[in-house]
Formats: structure tokens, sequence, C-alpha cells
């Protein structure tokens, strides 16, 4: 696995030259599906296609949460589809500082498909704009890439299921922030709390005050550390983000509890705990 993140001047060089990488604009907004799309048709990153996080890297709600993972066929199509090969680097990005979908979209591509050049654009947007990037208006979602055959082989080891939670044992990092970890405030699920055991590393942590990642260093010191941990939230998207973090700092990525928050208070009988 290459160096999980590029800045935006590396990006700018990178587009210029013989195997430039593919863009995928990954932003997206939680509750309104259609934002992350018309984010893209007003400005983009110049050649950049819209990687849709309900669409594209989810599967439909449900039992398995409100984003379990699609198929792996259907994943598939949509790496295809946007011409996506082994041989040839890919790039995603949003606007929170890889929070929501472009750390998912870096985990389904590098640790679940196994693309060995997958890299988070540090920053996003406003760090590509800061660095004299233009932006693209009005993109034709007609156009796209000639189509690709690459036939990903999936590494179900990246992931955990429900079952295997229970009986793992491990630390459970929970990327949610302290408010609904501790059940004060749940403004999506129908139940707060979090799985018993868990210890707290909001997402938002990993990210400086300019929503750039902290150094390597600063995340090494900052992780919490266990032989065997598993990441989760409330969707199993920002838990993405922790195993990034934890990429950069050289650890041992943990393993994705895709259904997360979501599917754990399906069943009834799973324990919920509150406070700290």
């Amino acid at each position: 696995m290459t160096q999980p993140l590029i800045s935006a001047g590396t990006l700018a060089a990178a587009l210029g030259g013989r195997n430039p990488p593919r863009l995928l604009d990954c932003r997206a907004r939680l509750g309104a599906p259609d934002d992350g799309r018309r984010l893209w048709w007003e400005a983009h990153l110049p050649g950049s296609y819209h990687l849709d996080l309900d669409r594209d890297l989810a599967g439909p709600p449900g039992e398995g949460g409100r984003h379990p993972l699609p198929a792996p066929e259907a994943f598939t199509e949509v790496l295809q589809r946007l011409g996506i090969t082994p041989q040839q680097p890919v790039v995603v990005y949003d606007d929170m500082g890889g929070q929501l979908a472009a750390a998912r979209a870096w985990w389904m591509l590098a640790c679940w498909a196994g693309h060995p050049d997958v890299r988070l654009l540090d920053g996003g947007i406003k760090a590509w704009l800061a660095a004299g990037g233009e932006l693209h208006e009005d993109g034709d979602p007609e156009v796209m890439p000639a189509a690709s055959h690459w036939q990903p082989t999936y590494r179900d080891a990246a992931r955990i299921e429900v079952d295997e939670v229970i009986a793992e044992g491990a630390m459970m990092l929970d990327a949610r922030s302290h408010e609904r970890f501790r059940g004060e405030a749940e403004p999506v699920d129908p139940v707060a709390g979090h799985i018993p055991g868990a210890v707290c590393r909001p997402s938002a942590d990993n990210l400086d005050e300019m929503g750039f990642f902290k150094s390597a260093r600063v995340l090494a010191s900052e992780m919490p550390e266990a032989e065997s941990i598993i990441a989760y939230c409330g969707s199993g998207v920002t838990a993405c983000h922790n195993i990034l973090a934890c990429a950069i700092a050289g650890r041992p990525l943990p393993r994705l509890y895709v259904g997360s928050w979501s599917e754990w208070i399906r069943d009834s009988s799973r324990p919920v705990a509150t406070g700290d």
C-alpha cells in the first residue's frame, strides 16, 4: 500500500505527468443523497468523476445498517465504469478533511478491493484552491472514461461481521463524537450510546485546525493501541477515517465493522452502554 495522502501541489504535478491519477470526487451530505452529485456538477477538480456515497459506496440500507457495503460484483461494476485499473493511480477527495465518503472510498479501494495506489487529497478542495488550483464547472455526467476490465480480488479479512465482533473481544474504536458516544445526543440513529467497552476516537481529532491530517508522529502518539482493533462509527463511513489515520501513523490497520452502530442496535438483545 502506498503512502495514503497526497498534497495539492504533488497532485497538480501528477496530473501533468505520464500516468495521471484518476480523480474521484467523493463529496456527500448525510440526509441529502443528491447533494454530493450537485456539488460536483457545480464545481470540481479538473478531470474528476463523482463517486456517490449511497449509490456507489454502499448497498441498500437495512438489517446491515445505513451504509452496508455493496455486493462485490456491484462495486466491481462501479470501478469498471470509472475506468479504474491497478496500473493507474487513484486520488479521492472531498470537502470535509476526508471524514465522510472520501475515507470510505479510500478504504474500499485500497483495503477491500486491493488497489495498490490510492491516496486521499490532504485538505481536500480547500487545499487545492489554496495551492492555486482551479475548479471546473458544469460537469457532463454522460462523459465517462473508457471502461476497464479489472476484476478485483476482495479482501474480506479487512472487515468483520457483527457476530465476529461479539466473539472477538478486540478493542472497539468508535469514530463518532464524544456526545454521541456517551449517549448525550443522537441525531441519526434511534438508540443512543455505544458498544460496551469501546474507546471513543472522534474522526475530527485526526485533523489539525486547518483541516489537514495531523503528522504521522502526532497520530501515532494519539491513536489508542491494542493487539487487535475494530473500527466502527454510525454506519461504517467515518470509521474509515480512523483506519486511514492508522495507515498514516504506520500502525497495523484496524478491521472495519461496516454495519457499525446502525446495525448493532437493530437487535435489542445486544448490549448498549452510555457515558464514558
